[in-house]
């Protein structure tokens, strides 16, 4: 890493749209859809109702999509939620966030993709717990370098992985819809009381989670007011169209009694005549989890950089390379995070303290997760009051009733966690309130002046890079 700087100089904006639209894709459509519309179908009283919780989940993202696309092209500046809730509640609110998304929320995802990543691999070659294990602690390591070595590099990786995952998907597609077995195309039938809704949706949702990822690098994606919000609603567009398509495929080319079996995808899969079924959705699943860690590792480090920029305290975390342009320090930082995440699950997994890794991982994240979207849901409605005089490119279309239900989602989502696994979300929580003391620290709470928001889109330099509004300080 360079030696520390004080001057200030520009990282042009190097992300286009697709670039953008590649990251939420990416991360979005994990592993999990490999494994939940079996779980869903078994609590579905039929397959309408079966293919409905993945329509009301898709309309719901798209409605939280809706609210960061109008946050996203009012305040361009990386970060996501950390600039909106720092500028809807305070520097306080920004700080919590960025203390949960590094100890709870995103360190704790990027270490579920890496386990996700060595179990699949281990299912393909055969390997034991403790290869898996060191699989996990490699892909982290690996990525992270990646990212460490330019904005070019990482985008690139992401935009191969996320067209390989979704060309993928879109086979499984075809084999169950061409070659569906005669006797398993049963209609639709008519949907009965939906009990078993709640549960069934929180499944679901949490394979929704990552539409809001563009957001994080608006500072860096070209044309920030314009890709950035048409990025939110197109890349969470295109996975809710993935995820129907993929239902309805498992559906229609098994039936829905085969539909419910853990192993329905793969006997989608098996529908084509092609050998080779297993070996191939193994690698799809492992290539899915490394787009989904790659694209966290790249956006996670732009919040902890936004964190350093705007504490004196935490400076040396918005510190940026000036040899590769990238946020170094917060990229170190987060990997060592989420490998100590690694080691002590997969410990606690081989002592049998816990027996799933994931769930431990997904249940320890997710009251946190959403309690900061509902809180980012409602300081949309805080900004629109407090600053009516900033220019919004794009509004959310049914104001207030858009957002209103998106936060209902949220509260919903939150109850759901805790009333499933109490244990795991209430130590999310008890972690998130762990950086309550640090606010006391009088060099943390004395804050630098958010930067003002620019009344008028921002100018673009010849070649699409961007002035001040794309830029991040660059040190190291």
């Amino acid at each position: 890493m360079d030696t520390a700087r004080t001057d200030r100089e520009l990282v042009p904006a190097r992300l286009g749209l697709f670039d953008a639209v590649s990251l939420i894709v990416g991360i979005i459509i994990g592993v999990g859809i490999f494994e939940t519309p079996a779980r869903v179908f078994r609590q579905a009283p039929d397959p309408f109702w079966g293919l409905a919780v993945w329509a009301i989940a898709g309309v719901i993202a798209l409605l939280g999509a809706l609210c960061f696309a109008e946050l996203a092209s009012a305040y361009p500046r990386s970060g996501g939620e950390y600039v909106y809730l720092t500028r809807a509640y305070g520097s306080w609110m920004g700080y919590l966030f960025a203390w949960a998304q590094l100890g709870v929320i995103r360190t704790g995802n990027m270490a579920i993709l890496a386990f996700l990543f060595a179990i699949f691999a281990g299912r393909l070659w055969g390997l034991d717990g403790e290869i898996r294990l060191l699989l996990a602690v490699g892909a982290m390591v690996v990525l992270t370098a990646v990212n460490l070595l330019g904005v070019t590099l990482g985008k690139g990786v992401q935009n191969c992985l996320t067209v390989l995952k979704v060309v993928g998907l879109l086979a499984i597609v075809t084999a169950g819809f061409l070659w569906a077995q005669p006797a398993a195309a049963e209609p639709l039938a008519g949907a009965g009381a939906p009990s078993w809704l709640a549960s069934a949706l929180i499944m679901v949702f949490f394979a929704y989670g990552g539409w809001n990822e563009a957001a994080y690098v608006a500072a860096e994606v070209k044309n920030t007011r314009r890709n950035v919000p048409i990025a939110l609603i197109l890349g969470t567009a295109i996975v809710a169209a993935i995820y129907l398509l993929i239902n309805g495929a498992v559906v229609f080319g098994l039936g829905f009694r085969e539909a419910r079996a853990d192993t329905a995808v793969e006997k989608v899969v098996e529908l084509a005549p092609v050998p080779g079924g297993g070996v191939f959705l193994n690698v799809l699943a492992m290539i899915s989890a490394l787009s989904g860690l790659n694209g966290m590792i790249f956006t996670t480090a732009r919040i902890t950089a936004e964190l350093g920029t705007d504490h004196p305290l935490l400076a040396p975390l918005g510190r940026w390379s000036r040899r590769f342009g990238t946020p170094a320090r917060a990229l170190i930082v987060q990997a060592i995070i989420s490998l100590l995440m690694v080691l002590v699950v997969g410990l606690a997994v081989r002592a049998n303290v816990v027996t799933d890794a994931f769930d431990a991982m997904l249940y320890y994240t997710a009251g946190v997760f959403w309690l900061f979207f509902l809180l980012t849901g409602v300081a949309l409605f805080v900004l629109r009051q407090r600053d009516p005089s900033v220019v919004r490119p794009f509004k959310v279309p049914g104001y207030p009733v858009v957002p209103a239900i998106f936060c209902l989602a949220c509260a919903f989502m939150i109850y759901g966690a805790i009333d499933e696994h109490q244990r795991e979300a209430l130590t999310g929580l008890a972690i998130l309130a762990a950086g309550v003391p640090l606010l006391l620290l009088p060099k943390l709470w004395k804050p630098r002046a958010m930067p003002a928001t620019p009344a008028d889109p921002p100018m673009s330099l010849p070649g699409g890079e961007a002035t001040n509004q794309n830029c991040r300080q660059l040190s190291a």
